[in-house]
């Protein structure tokens, strides 16, 4: 595996300090990254060597050692997400992931999730979900970006049940286009779409940052003195994250 960069990943570190955290560090491709939150993993993962993580990224396996980090990317043939592709631009791909098709995978990816989000609850019952995960591709496959969950059926409409970019992935424009994509498949299915509520403070800090750019594009795009009727079915998902 390539040398580790630099441990220093954006995030609320000074906010929420990793000590006293039995997992401290994840590595996952080319990154260690530091953890924010406690994930309930397994008792066995509670003291691994150096509180360090290690993680496939394409099968997203977790293991407790380099050597047993090492010896599984020699043998592990999967270099995309289960599912079916159904978004792709360039280097850029969307993987549609049943829970219930794929239930190893959609568990590991919770348990990934939580030690980024202190919300999150859900970690096994994943069968009534299903997961967006996005990749960007190379020669040696599709490598985890980040994902959004939602409810197969969701009597309130909710269009985002969970969302979550790594770390060293963030402040780059991915979560926009995960948010973008989620109201994009809301708008297939014909239903108004707002993620699940209450939302995390970074969760309401990223949806008000998606907004406010959306309606500065609006803006800068509609016509001269634009009608209050021509903007209302853009303002009213926004009134559905916000209230």
């Amino acid at each position: 595996m390539s040398p580790a960069p630099s441990s220093a990943t954006p995030g609320p570190h000074a906010l929420f300090p990793p000590n006293g955290l039995r997992i401290r560090k994840i590595r996952i491709g080319e990154y260690d990254i530091d953890t924010w939150y406690d994930a309930p993993f397994p008792e066995e993962y509670a003291a691994i060597p150096d509180g360090r993580l290690w993680m496939c990224e394409f099968c997203l396996k977790y293991m407790k050692s380099r050597f047993s980090a090492t010896r599984h990317q020699t043998k592990c043939k999967v270099r995309h997400p289960p599912g079916d592709e159904i978004y792709r631009d360039g280097k850029i791909s969307i993987f549609e992931v049943d829970g219930r098709k794929n239930k190893i995978y959609c568990q590991n990816l919770c348990l990934l999730s939580k030690m980024f989000l202190d919300h999150k609850s859900l970690f096994y019952d994943v069968e009534p979900f299903l997961f967006y995960v996005m990749t960007e591709t190379d020669d040696m496959g599709a490598h985890f970006v980040g994902y959004f969950s939602k409810e197969k059926l969701s009597p309130k409409n909710y269009n985002v049940s969970c969302i979550m970019t790594l770390p060293v992935r963030q402040r780059q424009g991915w979560g926009n286009l995960l948010i973008d994509f989620s109201y994009l498949l809301s708008k297939k299915e014909q239903r108004a779409g707002s993620p699940e509520k209450p939302l995390s403070a970074l969760g309401a800090l990223g949806y008000r940052n998606y907004w406010t750019l959306s309606l500065m594009r609006y803006l800068r795009d509609a016509p001269p003195n634009p009608r209050l009727e021509g903007t209302m079915h853009r303002t009213a998902s926004l009134a559905r994250v916000l209230s």
